[in-house]
């Protein structure tokens, strides 16, 4: 990624935003989830229709790997784009830590079963 395109004088707050949740591999509804707002909300930031207050740009930049710097000014570096391969891995974690849940049920039902 051009760190110069993210700079103040061509992208928004609202572009920076966007381009670090995307490359962070989160929709407007997971982020505006983990940080207790509407999707709406979450939206309008993106659009400039408004800016997230001082304490949320902090944990905003903390969620998306970025500083609060780059969030606000375009300066400093930009989001890193997670890799396809990280994004793979982290899915097939998700789904054995599904399966072993689904193990375990079936074996606390088995077990509630062979007890009559």
């Amino acid at each position: 990624m051009d760190s110069d395109i993210y700079g103040e004088t061509v992208a928004t707050l609202g572009d920076r935003l966007t381009a670090a949740r995307e490359a962070a591999g989160l929709s407007v509804e997971a982020l505006a989830d983990e940080l207790g707002v509407r999707p709406e909300t979450q939206q309008g930031w993106e659009v400039d229709q408004a800016e997230p207050g001082a304490p949320l740009i902090g944990q905003i930049a903390a969620r998306l790997g970025v500083t609060p710097q780059w969030l606000l000014t375009g300066e400093g570096e930009p989001p890193q784009e997670r890799s396809r391969q990280a994004a793979l891995l982290d899915e097939l974690a998700a789904l054995r830590a599904l399966l072993a849940e689904a193990e375990q049920r079936i074996d606390r039902l088995q077990e509630a079963l062979s007890h009559g």
